[in-house]
């Protein structure tokens, strides 16, 4: 008989019990967890959290920092900063874009391309972050816009800061110019600094390659803002630091002083203490305006500074290269003296010289000459000879030596160092082997030999002290005191006092004596084909005429300062660059007599370096007018994104 199972109270109880304990462990176990993930948030990931959370309620917005000076050697400023005005747009605090850009582009006489610039970046912009509507604003529009802010919501004026050259165009190609970071730029280290309205970064000269020294540690402006971005309150703002302030070997007043002297001409000059190296002047002309690059350069002068044929963009110190012309003969007579050459070896100059079918044309009929002569009165015959009974590869060698065709260790970018040929170098390059000819050519500085303009200081500042001297443009990178010169102390006197007959004896160069008393100048002319006999002409097409080159240094019996220097197409040296490098030199030793012989020149030439590029500035600025006038007035699209 099946029994029947009968569930009691009791039996209820106890299985009401047993599922209460499992749901209640079951909760506990959650609670644990639960409890335990708190912790885990609350404990070990509360920097994290606090820090998102901090950056979802406050955002930075970054402070340009102001960049470091660079000074001359005497602490003159040659690049500042200098206080200005900017407008910024807030893009989540607009109302209105159209209107309000519409309002801005009277009140900023904004151009058509200003405008296109600020609805793209309008269309790209989110958050607090400012953009960029106008920099290096005037005052009055300045002060016209900030009289209007409650009709304008989401407008920032402010005051900044932008790099300013007392000097402008005299030191363009030596400290270069500052402009707003490229995208390329951005997409090297994705600095958000480089994408900062207002700041900017080195672009050429000493200014890009110092740029680590100089660029400083940006500051930055937190704010509160709502979860929807709008600005509640500024917190407590961070400093910047500003760049370091970096010293130049450079003597500003020279620097100044050339440039000017150098009038409308094309060229460049090179003024070194033979004493340590350092460089004083660093003068390529002409030249643009840093102050209109670093505050954004316009289109029309652009065009007008890349269509001139002076080439003013160019460096020509560094990157601009040329034949050396007759500079070359003291490194060649010292080559000579080197391979054992009697300094008293006489040649007769009838005018020329035969090498092989070809007969060489001398300037002049000089007669008998010695090395000493021979430099004196730049007798091509004399070294077309001794030329050809020397080995070339030595003369070459010493040359070189000597600095020509050498490359300098130099904070400048885009160096050009030319070639000082010899015959290993022309069997590698051309596959021949060396030919009289190329003897003669090299030996008068033509041919396959090309100089920069700083190798046209070295030369003749390691003549005039002995010493391997290494050009230097920065106060603080001092090196080891220059090694003497493998060369015999003996020659090298030859060759300083020849250098001294060009200027004060019977020379080339006797019509650019220094004005000073007791005070002598050494030097060398030098005039470097361009095109070839029958093709060119010293008053012909500027553009067809040789260069004219100069060396020296003075004082000829203690030498202080060397100085090279080159005018393009300028004709003769001793007419066209003699003349400058003696009133730089002059500049030196007596700053009024210097002055003084400046003055009529400019005059001649239609006032003083800055005076010209104002009136060439104006000239830029009424041609943009007009083109601007004739442009259809722009019309912002409505609702731009924001």
């Amino acid at each position: 008989m099946k029994m029947e199972r009968r569930f009691t109270s009791v039996h209820q109880s106890l299985t009401f019990s047993r599922r209460m304990a499992i749901a209640a462990g079951a909760q506990t176990a959650v609670g644990a967890l639960l409890l335990s993930r708190l912790g885990w948030l609350a404990i070990a990931e509360n920097e994290k959290y606090s820090l998102e959370s901090e950056s979802n309620r406050v955002q930075l917005i970054i402070v340009p920092p102001r960049r470091g000076w660079i000074v001359d050697r005497h602490g003159k400023p040659i690049a500042i900063n200098r206080s200005d005005f900017r407008v910024d747009i807030i893009p989540d605090q607009l109302e209105n874009p159209e209107a309000t850009l519409r309002e801005l582009s009277q009140l900023l006489s904004l151009s058509p391309d200003d405008v296109d610039r600020i609805l793209r970046d309008l269309k790209a912009a989110h958050g607090y972050q400012p953009i960029e509507v106008a920099e290096s604003v005037p005052f009055d529009k300045y002060a016209a816009v900030t009289v209007r802010l409650p009709e304008l919501p989401g407008v920032n004026p402010m005051r900044g800061f932008s790099r300013f050259y007392p000097d402008g165009p005299a030191v363009a190609h030596l400290v270069g110019f500052v402009g707003t970071a490229s995208a390329a730029d951005y997409e090297k280290d994705k600095n958000p600094l480089l994408i900062t309205p207002g700041f900017k970064i080195g672009k050429e000269g000493l200014e890009k390659t110092l740029e680590p020294r100089l660029r400083g540690t940006p500051g930055g402006q937190r704010v509160e803002l709502t979860s929807r971005g709008k600005l509640v309150r500024e917190l407590e703002p961070k400093p910047d630091r500003s760049g370091n302030t970096v010293q130049l070997t450079i003597d500003a007043g020279l620097q100044q002083y050339a440039a000017r002297r150098m009038g409308d001409q094309s060229g460049a000059l090179v003024a070194m203490d033979v004493s340590s190296g350092d460089m004083l002047a660093f003068v390529s002309m002409p030249a643009f305006d840093p102050n209109s690059f670093s505050d954004g350069i316009g289109r029309t002068e652009w065009k007008m500074l890349s269509e001139d044929d002076h080439i003013p963009l160019l460096n020509k110190v560094a990157q601009g290269l040329y034949p050396s012309g007759s500079t070359i003969k003291p490194a060649m007579a010292l080559a000579f003296l080197q391979q054992g050459i009697d300094p008293n070896r006489r040649v007769h100059c009838p005018g020329g010289y035969q090498i092989g079918n070809r007969y060489f044309r001398c300037d002049a009929v000089h007669g008998s000459m010695d090395m000493h002569s021979a430099i004196e009165r730049s007798c091509n015959t004399y070294f077309w000879a001794t030329g050809l009974i020397t080995d070339p590869q030595k003369t070459t060698e010493m040359v070189q030596y000597l600095g020509y065709g050498e490359k300098f260790d130099l904070p400048i970018p885009s160096q050009r160092f030319g070639t000082m040929p010899n015959p290993k170098w022309l069997k590698k390059k051309y596959n021949r082997e060396w030919q009289g000819y190329d003897s003669a050519n090299t030996s008068i500085g033509q041919g396959y030999v090309l100089v920069n303009p700083m190798q046209l200081a070295v030369m003749p500042a390691r003549l005039a002290s002995g010493k391997l001297l290494k050009p230097r443009l920065l106060m603080a990178e001092k090196g080891q005191a220059a090694p003497d010169l493998n060369a015999d102390p003996g020659h090298l006197e030859i060759i300083r006092k020849a250098m001294a007959a060009v200027v004060n004896g019977s020379g080339t160069a006797v019509a650019s004596k220094l004005p000073l008393e007791g005070i002598q100048m050494a030097g060398k002319t030098g005039t470097a084909q361009v095109f070839r006999l029958g093709e060119r002409g010293h008053q012909s097409n500027w553009a067809l005429r040789d260069h004219a080159l100069f060396i020296a240094f003075a004082p000829a019996d203690k030498p202080r300062f060397a100085i090279g220097c080159i005018i393009e197409h300028g004709g003769f040296g001793a007419s066209a660059a003699a003349p400058i490098v003696r009133d730089s030199m002059t500049y030196l030793f007596d700053q009024q007599k210097a002055f003084d012989a400046l003055a009529p020149l400019e005059k001649q030439w239609g006032g003083t370096l800055a005076e010209r590029n104002a009136r060439q500035a104006a000239k830029f600025e009424a041609i943009a007018r007009a083109s601007a006038s004739a442009a259809p007035t722009p019309t912002p699209p409505a609702g731009p994104t924001t």
